[in-house]
């Protein structure tokens, strides 16, 4: 048995477009696979992937904290579960989420951990 290993390419694409990706993956048979978020400085990657016949299809939009996202619920009904624990977890805000649990999906101790930003100086407080 022979694996290939493909290049994984991650397309860029816009907020607008989110919705209209994915409707078309689902169209050519892709599973959704993933929605992962990061914050890079001041912006926020989030990173949808697809897969179909072990091809995985990867969709990356940059927004702002203040910016909308669209759900894509409405095409892949389990995507509630990411885009609410982007929500949570970010703190960015996804419309239209076909089960929207508006901010408890997950208790923590500090609202929107992944977004704060921890200094040394902080760090070194937390320790004492």
């Amino acid at each position: 048995m022979t694996t290939g290993k493909a290049a994984q390419v991650i397309t860029p694409i816009s907020v607008s477009e989110v919705v209209a990706k994915a409707a078309q993956a689902k169209k050519d048979g892709h599973r959704l696979v993933q929605i992962g978020c990061t914050k890079i400085g001041d912006d926020y990657e989030i990173i949808y992937v697809y897969d179909k016949d072990y091809q995985l299809l990867n969709y990356r939009i940059t927004v702002k904290h203040d910016e909308t996202i669209p759900s894509i619920s409405g095409v892949y009904w389990g995507a509630f579960v990411y885009e609410n624990e982007i929500h949570d977890l970010y703190g960015l805000h996804v419309s239209g989420i076909n089960i929207d649990f508006k901010g408890t999906f997950y208790k923590t101790a500090i609202k929107h951990p992944f977004s704060v930003t921890i200094t040394k100086e902080d760090d070194a407080c937390q320790n004492k």
